[in-house]
C-alpha cells in the first residue's frame, strides 16, 4: 500500500515534489490543504493541477478516519470510534476545556488520542489491553484523529447553521489558519502504550507540532506511559518540550505489581531513575497519573508514598476516579473517600488534583467503546 500522504514531513515532501519536477510553492498549497483545510480527498484540492493531483494519487494514499459511532457524556465530552483502513477499531476522546487539566491556564478543547490497535501491557483495570495487541498505528492515523475530530465539528458547526435557516456556508469558509483549529491541547494516553510505538509517534507529533501542520504547542502536547524507563531517557533527548506523564496507580511495588504487568520489567526504582534523567534534561514538571480504584490503592496509607515520589520528581498528581468497564471486576471509589484522598494529599503539601466527572457516562475508560462494538459485531 503507497505511504500515506500524512505519513510525511514538510521536509519529505519537498524533496518528493523535486523528484516529481514540481514547483516549491505547490508543497506549501498541498499541506494547506492537509493541515488547514483538512481535505479529504485529492479531488478537494482545486489549486493543484489536475496532472498533479494524479501523480499524487498513483504515488501515495489518503486516507481519513470513518466515523463508526459517537457518544456524547452529559458534560459535553465526545467519544469517538474510527474504522481505518483495514478495518481495525480505535478511539479518540475530545474532553471540553477545564482549567485543571495539564495545563496552567484553561484548555480549550483537548483530544484524548490513540497510539496502537489494541495494547500489549495488560494493566489488570484497563479496556484496551482485553483482546490483545494488534498493531501500532502509523504517523497518519495518529495525526488523522485530530483533523477527523475537527471535520467533524464542521459539520455539525454547519448542519446547526442549516436548522437555522441562515445562509448557506460555502467550503471556503473553513478555518483561515491552524491557530483557529477547534483541538489545541493533545494528551496522548488512549488506547495502546505511546512509547511502545515510539519512532511513528515521533514522527507524528513533529508533524502536529510544526508551524506547516497542526501548529499545536508542544507544551500543549502530554505524552503518558505505563512506565517505559528506556523510552522515557529516549524522550529526555528529543529537543521538542513535550509534556511526560507517568500512569503511576500506585506509590509502591507492592500496589503496582497487583494491577500494572509492566512493573515487573520496570519497577519504581528505575522508573524513578528514569524520570531523574528526564528531568535533568528537560527541566520540565511532570504529572502522575493515579486512577483511584477500590480496594486497590485508594486508603489514606497511600497517600505518604505518593506524596514522597512527588515530591522526589517534583512531581503534581492528577488524581482521576476510575471508569467502570463491563467484564471487570474493578469500581469507582465513592466521592467522599476521592475527596478524602485528595486532602490527605493537600495536607502533605504536594499538588494535586481532583478531576471531576469527565465522560463517566460515555464507556469512557480506553478501549471500552471499541470492545464493546467489536463483541457486537462478532455477535451479530
Amino acid at each position: 500500500m503507497p505511504t500515506d500522504i500524512k505519513s510525511l514531513t514538510r521536509e519529505e515532501i519537498e524533496a518528493q515534489f523535486k523528484h516529481l519536477e514540481q514547483p516549491a510553492y505547490r508543497v506549501a498549497q498541498l499541506l494547506d490543504w492537509l493541515y488547514v483545510r483538512r481535505a479529504a480527498t485529492w479531488d478537494a484540492m482545486t489549486n493543484l493541477p489536475k496532472s498533479l493531483r494524479e501523480k499524487l494519487r498513483e504515488h501515495f494514499s489518503l486516507h481519513t478516519l470513518e466515523l463508526v459511532r459517537k457518544q456524547g457524556a452529559s458534560d459535553t465530552t465526545q467519544k469517538f470510534l474510527w474504522k481505518l483502513a483495514d478495518g481495525a477499531l480505535i478511539e479518540s476522546v475530545l474532553i471540553p476545556a477545564n482549567p485543571a487539566l495539564y495545563g496552567e491556564t484553561s484548555d480549550r478543547h483537548t483530544l484524548c488520542i490513540s497510539t496502537q490497535v489494541g495494547c500489549a501491557y495488560g494493566c489488570r483495570f484497563c479496556a484496551s489491553g482485553l483482546d490483545g495487541w494488534k498493531r501500532n498505528l502509523t504517523p497518519n492515523e495518529i495525526v488523522e484523529q485530530i483533523l477527523a475530530v475537527e471535520r467533524w465539528n464542521e459539520q455539525q458547526m454547519l448542519e446547526a447553521r442549516s436548522s437555522m435557516l441562515e445562509k448557506e456556508t460555502s467550503a471556503s469558509a473553513t478555518p483561515a489558519s491552524s491557530s483557529d483549529r477547534l483541538v489545541n491541547n493533545i494528551v496522548v494516553m488512549g488506547m495502546g502504550e505511546p512509547l511502545a510505538n515510539y519512532d511513528n509517534l515521533m514522527k507524528a507529533l513533529k508533524i502536529l507540532n510544526a508551524p506547516w501542520g497542526g501548529g499545536i504547542g508542544a507544551r500543549k502536547i502530554t505524552i503518558s506511559t505505563s512506565g517505559l524507563a528506556p523510552q522515557i531517557r529516549m524522550l529526555a533527548k528529543e529537543p521538542m518540550q513535550f509534556r511526560l506523564a507517568i500512569s503511576l496507580h500506585g506509590a509502591t511495588d507492592e500496589t503496582r505489581n497487583k494491577i500494572m504487568p509492566v512493573n515487573r520489567k520496570y519497577p519504581l526504582k528505575e522508573l524513578i531513575h528514569a524520570c531523574e534523567d528526564y528531568l535533568h534534561e528537560k527541566g520540565r514538571m511532570i504529572t502522575l497519573e493515579y486512577i483511584l480504584i477500590a480496594g486497590i490503592n485508594e486508603a489514606i496509607a497511600e497517600t505518604k508514598p505518593l506524596a514522597s515520589l512527588a515530591r522526589k520528581l517534583h512531581a503534581k498528581i492528577n488524581l482521576i476516579p476510575y471508569n467502570k468497564v463491563e467484564g471487570l471486576a474493578w469500581d469507582r471509589p465513592s466521592e467522599a473517600v476521592c475527596e478524602a484522598f485528595l486532602a490527605a494529599l493537600e495536607k502533605e503539601k504536594v499538588t494535586a488534583t481532583l478531576r471531576r466527572e469527565k465522560g463517566h457516562d460515555i464507556d469512557a475508560a480506553c478501549g471500552q467503546l471499541r470492545l464493546k462494538t467489536e463483541r457486537e459485531l462478532s455477535a451479530a
